[in-house]
């Protein structure tokens, strides 16, 4: 995905984005008709780079919520995006894929949630709080990152 990988070029370190690598086995879950994105990261993990971004067209979860955006260690290198609920016009789909995206890769640098709606690091519960968000990190989240050594 060119234009993910053009867009994420200001974030400081090598990024690998996977695309189209195989589904991992055994993370299908029939009764609720999704995979589990745990064993996505597992699968990102694998493979070198500082960051490891997965991307996936795939429904994902993780327990106890009914689905994910995505996915990703926090302070780790593995993180995932599921494209499936982020459909809508192609300018509003770029957006939601990006900002899933740089949300999941704050978590590697070790930002958790953050409380501000309009920071990308704001958790998204429907697309609805997607759309509300920015692409970038809020000042605070964007002090914590220069604290942790990323700028």
């Amino acid at each position: 995905m060119t234009m993910l990988k053009d867009r994420l070029s200001y974030l400081p370190f090598e990024l690998s984005i996977l695309e189209g690598a195989s589904v991992p086995e055994k993370s299908y879950n029939a009764l609720r008709n999704q995979y589990e994105s745990l064993l996505f990261l597992d699968l990102a993990r694998q493979y070198p780079g500082d960051r490891v971004l997965g991307i996936t067209d795939v429904d994902l979860f993780a327990e106890p919520l009914n689905f994910v955006f995505g996915q990703a260690e926090i302070s780790g290198k593995a993180a995932v995006i599921s494209l499936s609920r982020l459909k809508g016009k192609k300018k509003i789909y770029y957006s939601r894929t990006v900002k899933e995206a740089v949300h999941e890769l704050g978590h590697t640098f070790g930002l958790r949630h953050c409380d501000e709606e309009t920071c990308v690091m704001h958790f998204s519960n429907c697309l609805a709080e997607t759309d509300l968000k920015g692409e970038k990190y809020c000042a605070s989240c964007d002090k914590d990152l220069r604290r942790k050594g990323f700028s």
